[in-house]
């Protein structure tokens, strides 16, 4: 086709693209990381800053179809800037699969490229939360963003688990159809309805998370926002953080990513087939 590729054509260049992922040296594993980690978080730190007062104007699912719409410049800025997105790795599986790469070194670049992302990811929290840019709207923004960690960190570990799935299943559709695209402006469509449906679903980002949630910890403890917030500030905690939400939703990114778009498009366009 002309204008983009075959899902079959995707299907190989995610193979050869995984290949060169999986070789990526030290440093450039490192810090493609930590720009995917700050990329996904001003994906994040926008979200928060354009829909923490829409709902009182719009109502609940116009106001998430807004942020997620708004969240997408993370992946786009991943995509097409170029960054190693741990979630969007979970794409090696394929190449893992068909014998193209080794499991370790799968592994290895997850491993490094999760590191890197958080350290991208808190990066930006740190910056974030002192340039003061929480406390627009008589603190509202701040309000908002300790509403949405308060959230995250109280949901069970099968919530999680299953909303990790979902997100990512979504959005390694997302970097399969910027795949098939052959310019700028169709990997930006590629990226963008996949990307605001997860969000507007509610489903869970382990990467998003490095920022959402760390954010709500900083914030936790301001006397102007503590008062009005919702639910149980008690799990917001650098424990609560991992057990309640990290762990299950970065499991359920993997099943989601790895299994049902890696393995299944492995099953339909690879399987048996000699390169």
């Amino acid at each position: 086709m002309g204008g983009f590729l075959t899902p079959e054509d995707v299907a190989r260049s995610m193979v050869e693209t995984s290949k060169k992922k999986a070789s990526l040296g030290m440093l450039q594993m490192w810090i493609l990381g930590i720009l995917a980690g700050v990329y996904i978080g001003f994906g994040a730190h926008l979200c928060t800053m354009v829909s923490h007062d829409l709902s009182q104007y719009l109502g609940y699912g116009f106001t998430k179809f807004i942020a997620g719409s708004v969240f997408t410049v993370g992946l786009m800025l991943v995509i097409i800037g170029g960054a190693e997105l741990f979630t969007g790795n979970c794409l090696i599986f394929t190449a893992v699969v068909t014998g193209d790469v080794q499991i370790k070194d799968m592994l290895k670049n997850w491993l490094i490229v999760y590191i890197a992302n958080f350290i991208g990811a808190m990066l930006l929290v740190l910056i974030v939360y002192y340039s003061g840019l929480w406390k627009v709207n008589n603190y509202g923004a701040g309000l908002s963003a300790l509403n949405t960690a308060t959230a995250k960190v109280n949901i069970s570990f099968l919530e999680a688990f299953c909303r990790g799935i979902g997100c990512n299943w979504l959005v390694c559709l997302a970097v399969w159809l910027a795949a098939a695209g052959k310019d700028s402006i169709s990997k930006i469509f590629g990226i963008y309805f996949p990307i605001m449906a997860f969000v507007a679903s509610g489903f869970e980002h382990s990467i998003a998370n490095m920022f959402f949630i760390p954010i709500g910890i900083f914030l936790k403890n301001n006397p102007e926002i503590i008062g009005r917030t919702f639910g149980c500030v008690s799990n917001l905690t650098w424990y609560g953080f991992i057990l309640n939400n990290l762990v299950p939703v970065t499991l359920g990114n993997i099943v989601g990513g790895a299994l049902f778009v890696g393995g299944a498009y492995y099953l339909v366009y690879l399987h048996g087939v000699k390169s």
